[in-house]
């Protein structure tokens, strides 16, 4: 019996090969492209996972109350965590991170090798017995004890010592957070291809150097909270019994300092595999979260793409069962049962489910590492992931084909002989309703992704060309990141002024989109309670005319006044709205240091700039001369026609005054679009996702559009002969479907509308959403549909009469 249901069904599908191959194809494509997503939202949702107790594993974040608002982030004061695990008798243990600030780079020399590494973390003596780490030299208990021990990850290793053993060797640390230092390599990690928030290629002591020095001095809990603190409970222990007691804690060990600074602070606990996705700081990141919206987005397309090849397969499915019935009638007339036709018809849905299942697992290994690329990721599979990947598809490509031949089979095997022999069952209105509702529904989807593509381009086209108040354009950086490269500032920045095409060149600690550090400051007349946070930066006099800034009350920075690098400050409208001031009121007024009895004087109000990227809103921002000249990065404003020539000037001075060190550069307008490297890889997400839905639908449209000209090549030679012209027989043929098309744009914009909408929300500045969007995204799907229909009514009303009415 199964054998002559296997052989039925292979007939079935080689007769019908157009048919067959557009509902293999899009399945299999629908099934890959889930399946890809799938991938992606699991790597997201098992961040962290694979540490040991991780159950266990919280981080102790701070929740700030400064003027009425809550500021949320990692940081904590250093001594928390001792201070923590002495009093909550529930940790176990505690560890302590530190990122090290103000770093795009820290530099690495052996006195062979030098080059610039990233993703370097300062870290305690209790980190490594939390996280685990996979070394291959040294012993992680110990590696971070001592003042001047580093840990590195295996690839450094390898190119500072080409392959060869590494540990107990001395490298020099160049850092403009930690200082110039020798390091002994006390440890070697091997990287695991797992995804974590701690995205670490080296570990530095937290005992030694400039963070050293910070611990041992910085005693203030108002002043040193940029320490990320780890906690492990005991195993029967759990937030619960912690969290009533947190207030009394920062009362004992922060009440004083909070008192006197003017606000007040609470902590949370969250735990370690939730920090990728569900952290939400307001800024403080050990490393990048992801996006749960993100993920919503995806899974909702995943879900949606498998839907449309659903709907393409019972389309087609229930569109061909005309074709079947007179083999229905036979075989009901014959003795068989409706439950052996469904068995029959949902088998045939099965084979085809696997066929594409076959298919969708040959395309999910080729496009993997595109994919990867695409999404920013490191997706790997190993052979049991290879395994539960080859079992989770196997059971949805069943689940599939159940679903989308379920409504067929029932379908077919509920004919009535005596009907379908008469030939009276094969266009019920029943069934032609829910064949034009599927389409429609399949094509609400796709128009709902269409205008998402729209909005999401519009708004990333927003923020590469929204002004954000300084000219990011041909702006040359140069980070200035070692003892030795701050002696070359002088130097060579004469050097840059000589070159032609220069424009300006300025020097900074930080530069727009790169935040590091911020303070609180308060007014004249206003008690040192009454304090606002400000982003603060030090620059030299040419750095605000190099960036464009522009002045609205006082001056800015320039050689014209040198006394500004004694006690002067340059702040932004909004912080002399914060101050209580307007900008013309605040210029000679005291700027008073909340954590500290400085007192500066305003001497200038810039025009708000965004000085962070356009997911914040605009921050108070304070500015001084660096009175050394001490900073992390040289900006030069160069012609763009000049670009190459001045790089290359700069390139040769460096290698002639520091040739230990290499010499790196990069662009302030690619710097900045990098806060949209995740928003951007969305878009490209969702626009191949929607070209692929769109191809999906397509193919069932062109199948439908098929079915229905073989149905109507009687009625269309009819025409033809009483005189018909080619236009309107491709319009008679294409009308009906596009009103369906039609209808799919009203009831798929509003939604694609509140989505996009909701979407935005996470922009402090976005884009409008304009009518024009609805009107092109209209006529998009219009032509699109009509492309896909012609090809099958241009064949039909090209057809010659006599070969469509020679057998009536």
């Amino acid at each position: 019996m199964i054998r002559n249901y296997l052989k039925v069904a292979l007939r079935n599908l080689m007769r019908n090969k157009v048919f067959s191959t557009i509902n293999v194809l899009g399945l299999s494509v629908g099934l890959t492209v889930c399946t890809l997503l799938s991938l992606y939202i699991w790597h997201e949702t098992h961040y962290d996972d694979y540490h040991p107790d991780i159950d266990r594993l919280y981080q102790v974040g701070t929740i700030e109350h400064v003027q009425g608002k809550k500021i949320r982030f990692q940081g904590c004061p250093n001594t928390l965590a001792a201070a923590f695990k002495g009093v909550f008798p529930e940790v176990e243990a505690t560890a302590r991170i530190c990122p090290l600030l103000l770093d795009d780079h820290t530099l690495m020399q052996n006195g062979t090798s030098s080059f610039y590494e990233d993703k370097g973390f300062a870290a305690d003596s209790g980190f490594f017995q939390l996280f685990k780490y996979d070394f291959v030299e040294g012993n992680p208990a110990t590696a971070v004890s001592g003042p001047y021990s580093i840990v590195l990850s295996k690839d450094i290793a390898d190119k500072l010592f080409g392959g060869g053993p590494a540990l107990n060797k001395v490298i020099h640390i160049s850092s403009a957070f930690d200082g110039d230092h020798d390091y002994t390599i006390t440890g070697v990690f091997r990287p695991i291809n797992k995804p974590s928030h701690i995205d670490a290629r080296f570990f530095v002591s937290m005992y030694g150097g400039g963070i050293g020095d910070l611990i041992r001095t910085w005693k203030k809990t108002t002043s040193n909270y940029f320490f990320v603190t780890y906690v492990r409970l005991r195993p029967w222990a759990s937030p619960a019994q912690i969290e009533p007691g947190l207030k009394a804690f920062v009362d004992m060990y922060e009440g004083n300092d909070l008192k006197a600074a003017g606000y007040t602070r609470d902590h949370f606990l969250i735990k370690v595999r939730d920090i990728h996705l569900h952290a939400n700081m307001d800024y403080g990141d050990v490393t990048p979260g992801g996006s749960i919206t993100y993920l919503y987005i995806l899974g909702s397309i995943a879900l949606f793409t498998l839907l449309i090849a659903c709907i393409n397969f019972m389309n087609l499915s229930t569109a061909r069962s005309t074709r079947r019935s007179a083999e229905v009638g036979v075989r009901k007339t014959l003795g068989a049962r409706q439950s052996t036709l469904v068995r029959q018809f949902l088998g045939e849905s099965l084979l085809m489910a696997l066929l594409a299942y076959v298919v969708s697992i040959l395309l999910v290994w080729m496009l993997l590492p595109g994919f990867n690329l695409l999404a920013g990721k490191h997706i790997t599979l190993t052979g049991a992931q290879l395994f539960v990947l080859g079992a989770a598809s196997l059971v949805l490509a069943g689940l599939t084909g159940l679903l989308a031949g379920s409504y067929p089979a029932l379908y077919l095997s509920s004919f009535k002989p005596v009907k379908v022999l008469k030939g009276k069952s094969a266009n019920s209105l029943a069934v032609a309703s829910v064949r034009k509702g599927l389409v429609v529904f399949q094509f609400g989807i796709a128009i709902i992704l269409i205008v998402a593509v729209a909005i999401i381009v519009r708004q990333m086209q927003y923020l590469r060309n929204a002004d954000l108040g300084f000219t990011k354009d041909q702006q040359l950086i140069i980070p200035l990141q070692s003892e030795g490269a701050w002696k070359l500032y002088t130097p060579l920045k004469a050097e840059l002024q000589k070159q032609a095409g220069v424009e300006s060149v300025g020097a900074s600690f930080l530069y727009p989109g790169h935040v590091g550090w911020s303070g609180t400051y308060y007014a004249d007349g206003q008690p040192s309670t009454d304090n606002h946070p400000f982003l603060t930066n030090y620059i030299d006099f040419d750095f605000m005319r190099t960036l464009g800034l522009q002045t609205v009350a006082g001056h800015a920075f320039t050689d014209q006044f040198p006394s500004d690098s004694v006690d002067g400050v340059v702040i932004n409208e909004t912080g002399a709205r914060a101050l209580g001031y307007t900008p013309a009121t605040c210029i000679g007024k005291g700027f008073h240091n909340a954590n500290s009895k400085e007192i500066l004087r305003i001497v200038g109000v810039m025009k708000d700039f965004h000085f962070e990227d356009l997911h914040v809103p605009i921050m108070s921002v304070a500015f001084f001369v660096n009175s050394a000249p001490r900073y992390n990065y040289i900006i030069a404003h160069v012609n763009a026609s000049n670009m190459g020539s001045v790089i290359a000037a700069a390139k040769a001075f460096w290698r002639t005054s520091d040739p230990n060190e290499p010499f790196e550069y990069s662009f302030l307008d690619g710097e900045f679009q990098k806060h949209y490297e995740e928003d951007n890889r969305l878009a490209a997400l969702v626009g191949y996702a929607t070209g692929i839905a769109i191809f999906i639908s397509c193919l069932g449209l062109f199948g439908l559009a098929a079915f229905s000209a073989e149905q109507r090549t009687k009625e269309i030679g009819i025409r033809k002969v009483l005189g018909a012209n080619v236009a309107g027989i491709v319009g008679l043929l294409s009308a009906d479907f596009m009103k369906l098309v039609l209808l799919a744009v009203v009831l798929g914009s509003p939604v694609g509308w509140w989505a996009t909408h909701r979407w935005l929300q996470d922009f402090a500045y976005r884009t409008t959403i304009p009518w024009t969007i609805f009107a092109l995204t209209t006529g998009a799907a219009l032509l699109i549909a009509f492309a896909t229909i012609s090809v099958q009514a241009f064949r039909a009303a090209m057809a010659r009469p006599v070969d469509s009415l020679r057998n009536e």
